[in-house]
């Protein structure tokens, strides 16, 4: 069955069924690797993507829906809050293993977008769910304080 997404702004007609979880058509079909694997039941927040500016994990979204909506993987973001972000995350030396790293960068993208000068809880709570088995927790957060201090200043 072949379905028209948006995807990093492009239209791409894929081929795959309707309950085809999105990670598998951005990884197997698109061979858009930067989106990773990790549990596949929603728990670990390695397959974040943005869905109309929403993260959401993609091992658990079915394709079906996705037509009249704008997905953004690792890959497509492009835009001053996720510049800022790339930029702390190099600056602060946040990576470890680098598996989480995309889809911990998408949700705080998503998160200076929705709140601009996020609280030690705001990070937590928008960061609830993406799992770093290397403990980076504290960098990653003053990552995002900094991409914050960077867009405000």
């Amino acid at each position: 069955m072949t379905t028209t997404l948006n995807i990093n702004g492009q239209p791409r007609d894929c081929q795959a069924e309707p309950d085809t979880p999105l990670l598998w058509l951005l990884r197997g079909e698109l061979h858009m690797t930067g989106t990773k694997f990790g549990c596949g039941m929603a728990l670990c927040g390695a397959c974040t993507v943005l869905v109309d500016g929403a993260p959401v994990r993609s091992c658990v979204t079915p394709i079906a829906g996705l037509a009249d909506k704008a997905v953004t993987t690792i890959e497509g973001l492009q835009d001053r809050e996720a510049d800022a972000v790339r930029a702390a995350w190099l600056a602060l030396d946040v990576v470890q293993c680098g598996y989480c790293q995309s889809g911990q960068i998408v949700a705080a993208t998503a998160l200076l977008k929705q709140t601009p000068k996020p609280s030690d809880a705001d990070i937590d709570a928008a960061l609830a769910g993406n799992l770093c088995r290397c403990g980076t927790y504290p960098r990653i957060r003053a990552a995002i304080h900094q991409a914050a201090a960077a867009l405000a200043g």
